[in-house]
């Protein structure tokens, strides 16, 4: 993924953005996610006259700036996913209660 969204930036002048403009853009990003949770899931209905929005959309539009900003920032999403992962296996490795195999089922 990381590969096609810099192929893709690549391709204007402009690049990506500076890393506030980034974040500012995933805030937005975000804000758009939460206002159809909160549409859908909360006590807020939408009006009448707006549009339904994809959740799919929403998360996707938000891995797409997550990407670019891990790209301007030469960073390795796959090296970042698993260095996180590692540090929520140790750190939380007691903290939930686990499934046993009847409760799988």
């Amino acid at each position: 993924m990381q590969r096609e969204v810099d192929q893709y930036i690549s391709q204007f002048k402009e690049g990506y953005f500076h890393p506030l403009s980034m974040l500012a853009r995933m805030t937005e990003e975000v804000g758009e996610l939460a206002r159809e949770v909160n549409h859908r899931y909360g006590e807020k209905p939408k009006k009448p006259e707006e549009a339904e929005q994809s959740m799919e959309m929403e998360l996707g539009d938000m891995l797409f700036i997550l990407i670019c900003f891990a790209n301007s920032l030469d960073i390795d999403l796959e090296e970042a996913f698993r260095l996180v992962m590692d540090k929520y296996e140790v750190r939380d490795a007691d903290r939930w209660t686990r499934l046993d195999e009847n409760d799988a089922t």
